[in-house]
């Protein structure tokens, strides 16, 4: 066993500065000396300079005099305003990387940026971050999260500065694909990506990974999330008596790695103690027990289990020992000679048990497959996965048990199947099939007829937030990484969905036509439009291009997951474009307005908007007329705003209709002069009607007068 430590791991150039700083501070300063939260991330430091008189304080609150050392991870301004106000002497241990992105996430919000973090928004270096923002900066822990950003005309993004690139680049990606501007400053530390990269490196070359740091250290788990994802066994610990002997029983290379607030000494204790465990392998002294306890182990007195576990099914009879049989059971012997550890036989199921299945491979009895060798998968009852009269095939793991059995495995005999399959797979480049079991640190395990790792970047052509969802589906993948040495499987379906994706795509821009309507699906919205499904390539359905009639987003429209027809607008083969248009298969407003607006009529519409020279208003949605300044009343008007708002409901006359410039004239003063005339020919009218009565009253009374006279 070997033990390889990364080029760049431990203290960095941050944390050296703040130990540093807290070394002078309990040489020179007087009084009392507090740190405001661990200074840094890891419980064995903070317990050491606890020893030597510096007092962690959790708040502000809790220091009425003496020295105030700001921890790496930096502060918002309102704290050292009020360390200040409590003349406090302030120990500013910020990192200079911290404070560099603290200072320009502070620029950038005094020039107008909306500032996003990308980060966790739950740790200090991030609260700091936003706190020089006045509080207005938005964090961001992965691209998804982009969607829920406010409205801005332009954003400016930095990062925490342990962040890895990877995900930062994503979420500046997200960002930049909503079309507004964006101002991408890089605060990620240099030794970070330093750090990570070595981290990477080594992780790619050994059997087994450990990572030491405290547990609230932000660095330490992306070290560890990274190391994972490679596909090798990764442990995180805090200190040394963490360590577990079992994680190094098939180790021969053994990395080693550790976080930014790691001390050396941290580091070589894990080391020294590496060192004594492959020593004792060298010795044949095992641990046992979570104890430390040790003792000597006899190669007679290895079990099954112990054997099958340090060697890999197909060379268990290295390990077999040349002893003879008694004479006097030569007979059996010869039997049970013809069978040997490790090697893959056929067998008939002849009775299932509640903890173990009896097959007959020939023997001088049936051997046994004890429950927990029947599959690496958990199962509650052997009825789940044989039945009576199943052939399977087992490994032989013992020739003879304390009854007499051969003990056989049933889940080894499968490893064995399956590392010849994926070993195929991955020279013919070719796919494999599996069961999704179980979601770990960065990406899923695959039943592939042994563990697989499918990290998360690879599940999906794009990022995927929640990876649980796939757990018990049935997947097929290709295999682009395999060690049978090392019992390393990594798994890429994102290679067979680009595949297909892109042979769909082909296919597509050969058949399609511009004017062509076809289905499609919207999968995601944008400010500027939507992008539509198509049958296997995406086209952009501008907003614009969405209505007859004005909207302000798509979502007034369509919504992510809607199924509709749409035309070709446009089609640029050599860039793979398509530009869509959903207005272009439904009626046109402006093809009937003539029948439905006919000139004179009067009718009532909504005012949209007010323009310098008169009104916008809508007859219905898609059909808009315009008020000149002159028909908005008989008396002169200097503004609209004199005589009309927007979202009033008028009154007015069709002068003209275009629908060839879509154009219709209206007028309110035409409406006005109308019910005045109307006003005017009642009142004559009426003044014509009394008038009447009148001059009948009078010739009656002169009837009358006469007839007296």
């Amino acid at each position: 066993m070997e033990v390889r430590v990364a080029a760049k791991a431990g203290f960095c150039f941050g944390v050296k500065r703040a130990m540093e700083i807290a070394g002078s501070a309990i040489k020179e300063q007087e009084g009392p000396v507090y740190s405001l939260g661990p200074i840094i991330h890891n419980p064995q430091v903070v317990s050491y300079l606890a020893s030597r008189g510096i007092k962690e304080a959790r708040d502000l609150d809790e220091v009425d005099s003496g020295s105030i050392i700001i921890r790496s991870h930096g502060v918002g301004p309102e704290i050292l305003a009020l360390a200040e106000g409590k003349k406090l002497n302030i120990l500013d241990a910020t990192c200079p990387f911290v404070g560099r992105a603290q200072e320009i996430a502070r620029d950038l919000t005094e020039e107008g940026y909306q500032v996003v973090v990308v980060g966790d928004k739950n740790h200090p270096e991030v609260q700091g971050i936003v706190g020089w923002t006045d509080g207005r900066a938005v964090v961001v822990e992965v691209p998804e999260q982009v969607r829920n950003l406010p409205e801005a005309h332009k954003f400016g993004v930095v990062a925490q500065t342990t962040q890895t690139p990877d995900n930062f680049e994503a979420v500046v990606r997200m960002i930049e694909k909503t079309g507004v501007e964006v101002k991408v400053c890089n605060t990620i530390c240099h030794a970070t990506m330093e750090r990570q990269q070595a981290a990477l490196d080594l992780a790619r070359q050994v059997d087994v990974m450990v990572v030491v740091g405290g547990s609230q250290s932000a660095n330490t788990g992306k070290l560890t999330s990274l190391c994972a994802q490679t596909g090798t066994p990764t442990y995180q610990i805090e200190s040394v008596g963490e360590l577990d002997p079992v994680w190094f029983r098939e180790a021969g290379l053994i990395g080693l790695t550790a976080g930014a607030s790691t001390p050396d000494w941290v580091i070589e204790e894990v080391k020294r103690r590496m060192k004594d465990y492959e020593e004792m392998s060298e010795t044949g002294v095992a641990t046992t027990g979570e104890e430390g306890v040790t003792e000597e182990v006899a190669a007679e007195e290895v079990t099954a289990e112990e054997v099958t576990a340090e060697v890999e099914p197909g060379k268990l009879e290295d390990v077999v020992s040349e002893e003879g049989v008694p004479e006097e059971n030569m007979d059996d012997a010869v039997e049970v000679k013809a069978l040997r550890y490790g090697e893959i036989v056929k067998g008939t199921v002849v009775h299932v048990g509640q903890d173990e299945v009896l097959v007959d491979v020939g023997a001088k009895s049936e051997g046994v497959v004890p429950l927990r060798e029947l599959t690496a998968n958990e199962i509650t009852s052997p009825q789940d996965l044989v039945k009576v009269g199943d052939e399977i095939e087992v490994c032989v793991i013992k020739t003879e048990d304390n009854e007499g059995r051969v003990v056989l495995s049933k889940e080894k005999a499968d490893a064995e199947k399956a590392w010849t399959m994926l070993e195929d797979a991955f020279s013919a480049q070719d796919t494999a099939c599996g069961v999704v079991r179980e979601v770990v640190k960065g990406g899923l395990v695959v039943d592939v007829g042994v563990r697989a790792f499918l990290p998360a970047s690879l599940v999906e052509r794009g990022y995927v937030e929640d990876l649980s969802k796939y757990v018990g589906q049935s997947i097929k993948a290709r295999v682009i990484e395999i060690s049978r040495n090392r019992k390393k499987v990594i798994l890429s379906r994102k290679v067979l969905l680009t595949e297909e994706y892109n042979r769909l795509r082909q296919e597509v821009l050969a058949t399609l036509q511009e004017g062509q309507v076809v289905k499609g699906v919207v999968r995601r919205l944008t400010q500027f439009g939507a992008f539509v499904d198509i049958g296997g390539i995406d086209g952009l359905l501008h907003i614009s291009e969405m209505s007859w009639y004005r909207i302000n987003h798509p979502s007034e429209v369509v919504e992510a997951g809607d199924e509709l027809e749409v035309m070709v607008l446009r089609i640029d083969r050599e860039n793979e474009k398509i530009s869509l248009g959903l207005k272009q298969v439904v009626p046109n407003p402006w093809d009937t307005v003539k029948e439905k607006y006919p000139v004179g009529n009067i009718i009532k519409a909504r005012v949209v908007r007010l323009a310098p020279f008169g009104a916008f208003v809508e007859l219905e949605p898609g059909v808009e007329g315009l008020i000149h300044i002159s028909h908005l009343a008989d008396h002169h008007v200097a503004k609209p705003d004199e005589v009309i708002s927007e979202g009033e409901e008028v009154e007015v006359k069709i002068l003209s209709v275009n629908p060839e410039e879509k154009r219709i004239r209206l007028s309110i003063k035409e409406v006005d002069r109308e019910i005045q005339e109307a006003r005017t020919d009642e009142s004559y009218s009426r003044s014509q009607e009394e008038n009447k009565e009148i001059t009948i009253g009078e010739m009656v009374g002169e009837v009358f007068n006469n007839k007296k006279e």
